[in-house]
């Protein structure tokens, strides 16, 4: 059963590969709860099966970073990419695609946030392991609020535009 929308997302650990060191924060690969993050905030989260891959670089991730400015006019406060990689190769995908912030490079490791959302995808097969499906959610205050799964690898209705248009 994966998580639908009106539900709270499960509480988790995403790591995130930070460029610059600040009070809180140490360069390298630094530890984030999902409940914290969340907390009073708007999220815009899509999800894709692996850094690197064609359609994830050539189309999915660059419409976020493209869109920035009007998703954060609608009302959210941050962007999330989110995918069972490592936060070391996530920031290395961000820097490849010159995100600089405007969306954060999440990383789910081993998969156990998304195995609590659901909303895992089984590539075993093609040697890939067990990644995340592709989706795109808007989370309110840790509330499911929007979500749009994909269904067997396509890309039609996760993508910025059209999370950016049930904004309202």
């Amino acid at each position: 059963m994966s998580i639908q929308v009106g539900d709270r997302v499960p509480d988790g650990t995403l790591g995130e590969f930070i460029e610059t060191a600040t009070e809180t924060c140490a360069i390298g690969p630094n530890n984030f709860q999902v409940a914290d993050l969340t907390k009073g905030k708007t999220i815009a989260v899509f999800a894709v099966p692996g850094a690197f891959t064609p359609t994830c670089s050539a189309k999915h991730l660059p419409g976020y970073v493209e869109l920035n400015e009007q998703l954060k006019a609608k009302g959210v406060d941050e962007i999330w990419c989110v995918a069972v990689n490592d936060p070391f190769v996530m920031g290395a995908w961000g820097r490849d695609q010159g995100v600089n912030g405007r969306v954060r490079m999440l990383a789910d490791g081993s998969g156990t946030w998304t195995r609590q959302l659901g909303l895992e995808l089984d590539l075993t097969a093609k040697g890939l392991g067990v990644r995340s499906q592709r989706y795109s959610a808007l989370i309110v205050d840790g509330v499911v609020k929007q979500l749009n799964v994909e269904q067997g690898g396509q890309f039609e209705i996760s993508d910025a535009q059209t999370l950016l248009g049930q904004l309202g």
